[in-house]
C-alpha cells in the first residue's frame, strides 16, 4: 500500500535504480495433513517467494541489467535438506541471459557489510547441468536442485550475473533488504567491495526458494499491499508480520513440521486497479504497485510450491486511492475467496484497518472511512460465514479513544503503516489453528 508520504522513499529507491487479542470467527475447514506413505515421501515446499512486477517507465529498472552482477538476501521461513531456486522475466521485454548464479550464507563477522558472504558456503547453481541459461520472454527458470542444508528463518545470498543487458527486469520494489548491485561477474566473491550501487530496497528477477522436507504441511500465502510488505519497518531488521509469523510457527511447533509463510504482498497494490492508475492526493501510481489483485492469483498465489492456504488482506487502497464503494471491494474479495476454495485452498480475510491522518487533504475523508466501516462490518457478519476465518487486524492496531486512526504505538510516523512494534502485535495476533494446524 504505497502512499502519498511514500512518494519520496519511492522515488530515492527509483532514482538510485534510475541514475488485546482480536476477534476471531473461524470453521474447522478440511484437514490439511497428509497420512501413510504420502506423508513420509519427501516433498518440496515453498520457504520463500516474492510478488513480482514490471520495471518502472525509468531508470535501472527500466533499463535494465548489463554485465553486472546483483547480490539479494532473502529470509527462508522452513527448512530443508535440498534446495532449488526460481528466477522470472514474467514482465520482461526479451529473453535474459543469466551467466552465472550462487547461493551462500552471510558473513556473520561482518554484518556490517550486508554483501559479504560466509567463505565456504558458495555453491553454484546450475540449469539443466549448466552454470548459465536464458529465461524466455515472460517466463520462470527453475534451477536444479542442490543438496545445501536449509534452517528455518535462516539468510541466504543469491547473487546473479547478467552477461548482456537484460532489458527492463522483472522485480520486486520494496524489499526493507539492501541489495547490492555492481560490475562484472561477481557471484562468486566473498566481499562486497565490487557492489558499488546499494539500495534499501528491491529484488531483482528473483521470484523464490523452495526446499525439499520429509514431510511438509504446506505453506500460507500472504496475499497483501504494504502492510504485509512492511512499508513502516525497519530495513534489514526482518520485521514483517508473515515473517514474524513464520517465528511465532517455528517456536510453537518445535516437534513437528511447520508450513512455510510465504509473502506475496505488494506496496500499493489494488484489488480493482492497476498499479499505474493515479489516486487520490496527486498520486501518480507506478508499475511495481503491480496488476489488480484478481488478476494476480495465477502469478503470485495459485502456483506458490504446496499453497495450502491464502491470507487476504487488500481494499484498503482501493478506499484512499481510487474512492471504491464497499460493495466493489467486497465483490472482489468474495470473487479471491470462491477462486481459492475451488482449488482447494483454506481461505482467511482480513479487516481494514486505519489510516486516519495520513496523506494528503482528499486521501482519508469521512465517507472513505464509512467505507472502510462498511467493507468491516461485512466481514465480521456476512462474510464470516463465507471465509474459513477471519483476522481483525482493525481491532488490533485502531486507537480505541480514536478508531479511525492507528494506536500511536504502534504508528510508524504516516499513520497507516505499522511499525515493528505494530507488525509484532498482527503477527502475535494470528490464531495458529486458523492456518489448518
Amino acid at each position: 500500500m504505497s502512499t502519498p508520504k511514500r512518494w519520496q522513499v519511492i522515488a530515492s529507491a527509483a532514482v538510485l535504480l534510475v541514475v488485546s487479542a482480536p476477534a476471531v470467527v473461524a470453521s474447522a475447514g478440511p484437514s490439511d495433513s497428509d497420512g501413510g506413505e504420502a506423508a513420509a515421501r519427501p516433498q518440496w515446499a515453498g520457504t520463500w517467494a516474492a510478488a513480482v512486477t514490471r520495471g518502472n517507465t525509468a531508470g535501472l529498472t527500466n533499463t535494465g541489467l548489463n554485465n553486472q552482477s546483483i547480490r539479494m538476501t532473502v529470509r527462508t521461513t522452513v527448512g530443508g535438506e535440498r534446495l532449488r531456486v526460481r528466477l522470472s522475466n514474467l514482465y520482461g521485454e526479451q529473453a535474459v541471459q543469466v551467466g552465472h548464479a550462487t547461493v551462500a550464507r552471510p558473513n556473520a563477522a561482518t554484518l556490517t557489510d550486508r554483501s559479504d558472504i560466509l567463505p565456504g558456503t558458495l555453491r553454484e547453481l546450475k540449469f539443466g547441468g549448466s552454470t548459465s541459461a536464458t529465461m524466455n520472454k515472460g517466463a520462470e527458470l527453475l534451477s536444479d536442485p542442490l543438496t545445501y542444508p536449509v534452517g528455518e528463518q535462516e539468510d541466504l545470498i543469491v547473487t546473479l550475473h547478467f552477461p548482456v543487458l537484460t532489458g527492463p527486469v522483472t522485480f520486486h520494489g520494496q524489499s526493507k533488504v539492501t541489495t547490492f548491485i555492481g560490475a562484472n561477474d561477481l557471484t562468486t566473491a566473498a566481499d562486497g567491495a565490487g557492489f558499488t550501487i546499494r539500495p534499501d530496497c528491491c529484488w531483482m528477477f528473483l521470484s523464490g526458494i523452495d526446499v525439499l522436507r520429509p514431510q511438509s504441511p504446506g505453506a500460507v500465502v500472504v496475499l497483501s499491499d504494504s502492510i504485509g510488505d512492511a512499508n513502516g519497518s525497519t530495513v534489514n531488521a526482518n520485521k514483517r508480520w508473515p515473517e514474524l509469523l513464520a517465528g511465532r510457527l517455528v517456536a510453537a511447533r518445535p516437534e513437528v513440521r511447520t508450513p512455510g509463510v510465504l509473502n506475496l504482498s505488494l506496496a500499493g497494490n489494488r484489488l480493482n486497479h492497476e498499479g499505474t492508475e493515479p489516486g487520490a492526493g496527486g498520486f501518480p501510481g507506478y508499475y511495481e504497485l503491480g496488476p489488480n489483485a484478481l488478476a494476480r492469483l495465477n502469478e503470485d498465489v495459485f502456483p506458490q510450491t504446496g499453497v495450502k492456504t491464502l491470507v487476504t488482506h487488500l481494499g484498503i487502497n482501493d478506499i484512499w486511492m481510487s474512492d471504491d464503494s464497499a460493495d466493489r471491494i467486497v465483490a472482489s474479495l468474495r470473487q479471491i475467496n470462491k477462486q481459492a476454495k475451488a482449488r482447494g485452498l483454506r481461505s482467511l480475510a482480513v479487516t481494514l484497518t486505519p489510516y486516519e491522518g495520513h496523506g494528503n487533504p482528499g486521501v482519508w475523508t469521512p465517507e472513505k472511512e464509512t467505507t472502510r466501516q462498511a467493507v468491516n462490518t461485512w466481514l465480521r457478519g456476512p462474510g464470516a460465514a463465507e471465509f474459513d476465518g477471519l483476522l481483525d487486524f482493525d481491532a488490533v492496531l485502531r486507537d480505541p479513544a480514536q478508531p479511525s486512526r492507528l494506536l500511536p504505538a504502534y504508528d510508524a510516523g504516516d499513520h497507516i503503516h505499522p511499525n515493528d512494534a505494530g507488525n509484532q502485535a498482527l503477527a502475535d495476533a494470528v490464531p495458529l489453528r486458523l492456518l489448518g494446524l
